[in-house]
């Protein structure tokens, strides 16, 4: 063999090589079922390889497969769950407007958060975690009024908290400046408590079919309902004060 086709041999090799080792490379960065519900369970607890299918099956999520048929999800396919995840929990938005979100966001463009003022980035960042003084610190808050919101059941005791529980102390710091402490709104817990029990009798006679699309269908519709009833609850209360007001 001349020296000419060594090389060139020896060239083709090398990119066969590095072929490989890119296609491996790729390979390893894709996560199973099991690996996406690890990842993504601090922030969606309740997400289950159910829900996942569902997704898929709605066309909002398309994962890739092995040859034996097992789904493979990218770092893109991840945090498209997240999003969608995050429509639904944090704006109780239903699949077709999450769908037409979606492929705004594919077609390149920064579309409004449905429900929401402003833009958002193709990417939504992972909720936080805090602690309880990352909490009052944040806010403003005082330790006092923390202890008062966890006994008017305003907040439930953990040792981590959310974005929810930040902006519920962040609100009655500033309710606490108008007069208006925790222990004035006890009854929010019990009208809360009541509105659940009202979407799980709307939701009895999907919930009764044991079978992945009607969990996964009831879950996507109590977050619909609870948008729905907080709509009504906040024009009742503008009514309201259009009425004290005139």
């Amino acid at each position: 063999m001349s020296a000419q086709a060594a090389r060139r041999q020896g060239a083709e090799q090398g990119r066969a090589e590095s072929g490989r080792a890119r296609q491996e490379q790729s390979s390893s960065a894709l996560l199973s079922i099991g690996q996406v519900l690890a990842r993504l369970a601090n922030d969606f607890p309740d997400l289950s390889n159910s829900k996942l299918r569902f997704l898929e099956e709605q066309g909002l999520v398309s994962p890739s497969r092995t040859q034996s048929g097992y789904r493979k999800f990218s770092p893109a396919d991840v945090e498209r769950v997240r999003i969608i995840l995050s429509m639904q929990r944090d704006h109780y938005l239903p699949l077709k407007v999450i769908r037409g979100y979606l492929a705004d966001l594919d077609a390149g463009r920064s579309p409004a958060m449905p429900g929401a003022t402003g833009t958002v980035s193709t990417i939504i960042p992972p909720g936080r975690r805090y602690g309880r003084e990352e909490i009052i610190t944040e806010t403003g808050a005082t330790a006092a009024l923390f202890n008062e919101a966890i006994s008017a059941s305003l907040i439930t005791p953990s040792e981590t908290y959310t974005d929810d529980t930040l902006e519920v102390v962040r609100s009655l710091v500033a309710l606490k400046r108008c007069g208006i402490e925790p222990r004035h709104l006890r009854g929010y817990r019990a009208t809360a408590e009541r509105e659940v029990s009202l979407i799980e009798s709307a939701l009895l006679p999907i919930s009764r079919r044991d079978d992945a699309a009607s969990r996964a269908r009831a879950a996507e519709l109590s977050g619909e309902i609870a948008g729905r009833l907080d709509v009504i609850r906040a024009s009742l209360v503008r009514s309201a004060l259009g009425r004290l007001t005139s």
